[in-house]
């Protein structure tokens, strides 16, 4: 784009869509690995730790 002879107002629009788009990419990756990876750590859980365990998982979709 710069080698183009782009504005730099679109230059600047189409990096921060890349970087939005690295951001969510890395918030997906975390959560995924919350949602999957914790729930198989915890193994069995009494219902107290279970409520515990998804209200982290609530509360990390909010990083």
């Amino acid at each position: 784009m710069v080698e183009d002879g782009r504005h730099c107002l679109d230059i600047a629009q189409q990096l921060h869509a890349v970087e939005k788009a690295i951001q969510q990419a890395k918030r997906t990756l975390v959560l995924d690995h919350i949602d999957h990876c914790l729930d198989e750590a915890l193994g069995t859980q009494n219902q107290t730790q279970r409520a515990r365990a998804e209200e982290f998982k609530t509360i990390a979709r909010y990083l």
